[in-house]
Formats: structure tokens, C-alpha cells, sequence
């Protein structure tokens, strides 16, 4: 929908404004958004914005200037060039990556480079004829929604002429110096410490090579699928969703017999999400991905603390940080609200159900990467297949059987707030113990939990459940998308 006199909106969700290309995500609308940064960073009051000061949050002048990253979207190279022109002709310098980076990578360098802010030119894992514009803030986590607020305030009601010759824009290495920082995460001795073979399944996405070239500088075994540039994803969603990775689990079956150990990994279109697939190619998804790196966070390499958990996340993960005796901090969904914990506290492990994970001595922000080699530690360092892993932990901590369904449907909110206002005593045969409402609303049951939840960057009601076995899942979701469609039919 358009804006005031014709101008179409820019929005910030809970990571960073996405649109569709050349409705929406247009080169006028990006460099409104760019304008409106410029003008953020150089207002007077920015220094006193209680955000810094209340997470002790590291603050830099405008004059450190920008970071402009992109992914390998369609355009994403020629909209990140014009961001850096419309900061250069507001007075704010910008450089620009000398090529596509995952998002994690442009995180690191504005704390690398000491920089005021990044903007990384990614919608992540959206469909492919979507783009959008993430910002970093200089501590290397993602803006609060106090920021995105004031530069959404700014934001011009002409699109901007952007004056300055992309010949004057500078082009840095952003890869190098983030290489080198993962490089003093992993511990090579681990990687080594008995043979596997990594599928790395990149999805044509920004992380592409990157996995890849730290496991062979370490002579692990390893093959990379779908890792090179397809603005169009192969078809499908950049998102390490199992319904997204039959490309995996047919490379995992046909080398079945040739490794005594195999794990997969998976990155999404910019590289700061991860899930995974075991040796027989059976899907891991976020929860046991985050299940996975906690144990071996505590039981290998001896670490503890406490962990930052979002409200749609496994009950798993929270039987674990009770056995481990671990401080359990919930979020609502976004990732922001975990760098500003990470940022005031010495945080073990934090993540979502997307697959974002933070790991502690690293940026507040998600890492796709570094998570992919952590978890060809864990099969190494325990010499157990992932299979077993997950066995075990289903063993100690479950039965956990979890499932996400989304559905497009334009009254997402109605359907949340309809049941905000009145939430049932019962729901899909099953009695309502409690009802929670951090972030959308979520049913708990007495053998598990239903969350509804509106996407605040996609037109779709997103329902997740947990349960003991797949069959209770499947009739809670049925029972859930029957009421949803029976509300949009109202």
C-alpha cells in the first residue's frame, strides 16, 4: 500500500525492512533509507540514546562512518553501491564490500573497523524476488527497534540524488579479517580428532566457499553443494527448512558407505542462520541444532553460563540448562533482543527457533558459520554420529517432537489478536494449563505447546508446536490452521 501522496512505506520488523523488488524495494525507496541513517547519525541527541547507555553498548561518532554489505540477491551489488552514495552525499562516509558477504561477516567488521553502523543489503531468508536492508549497529548486533524508530522518523519524502561517483567509494575486504576471527573460535585439534565427512549445503546463498575453505585449511573431509551465485535460489526459499533441502539429504544418501561419519550442514541466503542433517539424512532442525551446540558447549569443551532462549524454542533446551544447572533468559522472537543481553552479560549460547545462534567470545550477532564448524566439532570431538547424538539427547532431555506451519493469510493479526482477547479453556481436544503472551500466544498443554505468531517482516500467521510424538503435532497444527482460516473467513 502506498504512503502519504503516493510514497511508498519503509518499514523496520524485527530484522531490518523487507519488500518486494521493484514494487516496494525500489532504488528511490533504499535511498530514502539511506538518507534517513545519514540523518540519524549526524542528530545531536544520538550520543544521549538511553539504548546505549542502559546495555553499556559501544557508541561511534557518524564521522566513523558506514559499512555497506549485500548478499548474492538479485540487484543486492547495484542497491548497496547506491546506499553508499546517498551516505557519502549527506556528509557520511561509507565503504563498500569488494564483494557479496554473509551478514555475519559485515556484523564484524563495523566492530572490526570501529565503524558508527553497517547496512548489509539481504532479506535473508526470504523468496528470491525479495531484497531488503539490515543495520548493524556498532556494537555488531542488530539496531534496536530505538534506533530503526528514529531512522524511520527521518526518512525524506523525495528520494535523494545520489551525486557521488561510485569511482570515490571505497571497496574494502570484509572476508579476510572475518575468516581470521572465526579461525580463533574453532579449536583445529577437535576438527581433527577423528575422520567425518561435512556435506556443507550453502543454498546459493553469501556464505558460500566459506565453510568450505576453513575445513580444508584443516584437511577435513568435505563436499559443498549449492555454492554458487542463482539469484533465484534454485527455486526455493534460502531458508534451512527441511521442505527447502532434498538437494542435501540426496547428496548425504549417495555417499552413504564412503564415511564412516557424516553431518550436514546448512546455511541460508546470508549466512547468519544454520540447521542441519545427520548421516542418513534425516533433518535437525533449529532446536536440536541448538540442543546440539549446547551440549557440546558444556559437556566438551567445559564451558557455562548462562543462555538466552527465544519464546518459540524447544522445552528441550530448557530441561538441559536445568541439568546443567544454566540461568535460562527468554526473549521474545528477533534476534536483537539477544545481542542486548549478550552485549551486558558473559551469555554461554544464544538463539530462535530459526536457527540463529550466538556463541559466546564472538559479535552479538548470529553466525551461521562459525555454528556449521562447531558442529563438526561435536562429531569429532565425541567421535558419534549426529544421529546417535540426537538419540541421546531425546533419551535424556525429550521425547520433543517439534513442527512449524506457515500460512499466508492476510489477517495474521486478527487471528493473533482474536485469541489475545479470549483465549480458550481447551484447544484441539487437549486442556489449556496456561496461556503465554511474550510474543504472540502461545498454549501450553500437559504433553506440550501451541504458539500463534503474525510474521512481522512476511504476509504470513506462523503456528509452531512441540509435543511427544508426530502424531499429537500434526492434529494440533490441523486443529490450529482450521481456526485460523476460520477467522479469515469472517
Amino acid at each position: 500500500m502506498a504512503g502519504k501522496e503516493g510514497i511508498e512505506p519503509v518499514r523496520f520488523g524485527t530484522d531490518g525492512w523487507r519488500a518486494i523488488i521493484a514494487r516496494e524495494f525500489t532504488f528511490d525507496n533504499v535511498g530514502r533509507a539511506a538518507s534517513a541513517i545519514g540523518a540519524y547519525l549526524h542528530s545531536e541527541d544520538r550520543p544521549a540514546n538511553p539504548i546505549y547507555n542502559d546495555w553499556g553498548a559501544t557508541y561511534q561518532p557518524a564521522e566513523r562512518g558506514v559499512v555497506v554489505g549485500y548478499d548474492t540477491r538479485f540487484l543486492s551489488m547495484e542497491f548497496a553501491e547506491h546506499v553508499a552514495r546517498v551516505l557519502a552525499d549527506g556528509g557520511t562516509p561509507a565503504v563498500l564490500a569488494d564483494r557479496f558477504v554473509p551478514t555475519p561477516a559485515l556484523s564484524f567488521s563495523v566492530v572490526d573497523r570501529r565503524a558508527a553502523m553497517g547496512v548489509m543489503l539481504t532479506s535473508s531468508h526470504n523468496p528470491p524476488e525479495y531484497s531488503g536492508l539490515k543495520i548493524k549497529a556498532a556494537y555488531g548486533g542488530s539496531a534496536p527497534k530505538a534506533v530503526t524508530d528514529e531512522i524511520e522518523a527521518r526518512l525524506p519524502d523525495s528520494p535523494p540524488a545520489a551525486s557521488t561517483s561510485l569511482d570515490v567509494i571505497e571497496r574494502v575486504d570484509l572476508i579476510t579479517p572475518y575468516m581470521a576471527r572465526i579461525r580463533s573460535l574453532i579449536e583445529p585439534e577437535r576438527l581433527t580428532a577423528c575422520p567425518v565427512h561435512v556435506v556443507i549445503d550453502s543454498m546459493f546463498g553469501s556464505a558460500q566457499g566459506l565453510v568450505a575453505q576453513l575445513l580444508g585449511e584443516c584437511g577435513v573431509s568435505h563436499t559443498e553443494i549449492r555454492g554458487t551465485r542463482d539469484v533465484l535460489f534454485g527455486g526455493v526459499k534460502p531458508e534451512p527448512l527441511e521442505v527447502n533441502l532434498a538437494p542435501l539429504r540426496e547428496t548425504i544418501q549417495a555417499l552413504r558407505g564412503k564415511h564412516e561419519r557424516m553431518i550436514g550442514v546448512v546455511t541460508d541466503g546470508d549466512g547468519d542462520r544454520v540447521s542441519a542433517m545427520d548421516e542418513s539424512g534425516v533433518f535437525i532442525d533449529a532446536h536440536r541444532t541448538y540442543a546440539l551446540l549446547l551440549r557440546y558447549l558444556v559437556e566438551e569443551r567445559g564451558w557455562t553460563g548462562p543462555i538466552v532462549v527465544s519464546f518459540n524454542l524447544s522445552d528441550m533446551v530448557r530441561r538441559m540448562a536445568d541439568a546443567y544447572g544454566l540461568e535460562i533468559i527468554e526473549i521474545p522472537i528477533g534476534f536483537r533482543y539477544a545481542a542486548e543481553h549478550i552485549i551486558r552479560r558473559d551469555i554461554l549460547i544464544a538463539g530462535e527457533e530459526s536457527g540463529s545462534l550466538a556463541i559466546r567470545g564472538h559479535i552479538p550477532e548470529r553466525d551461521g558459520v562459525l555454528c556449521s564448524l562447531l558442529l563438526a566439532e561435536l562429531v569429532t570431538s565425541t567421535g558419534t554420529s549426529p544421529g546417535a547424538l540426537i538419540a541421546d539427547l531425546q533419551e535424556r532431555f525429550g521425547p520433543q517432537v517439534y513442527r512449524r506451519r506457515d500460512i499466508e493469510i492476510e489477517t495474521r493479526v486478527e487471528v493473533v489478536e482474536s485469541l489475545l482477547a479470549s483465549p480458550p479453556d481447551r484447544f484441539a481436544d487437549r486442556s489449556v494449563r496456561s496461556v503465554e503472551t511474550l510474543d504472540g500466544i502461545k498454549f501450553r498443554f500437559a504433553d506440550g505447546w501451541l504458539l500463534f505468531r503474525a510474521s512481522g517482516t512476511e504476509p504470513i500467521l506462523r503456528m509452531y508446536c512441540e509435543m511427544q510424538s508426530e502424531a499429537d503435532v500434526s492434529s494440533v497444527l490441523e486443529n490450529a490452521e482450521f481456526y485460523a482460516r476460520g477467522v479469515h473467513r469472517r
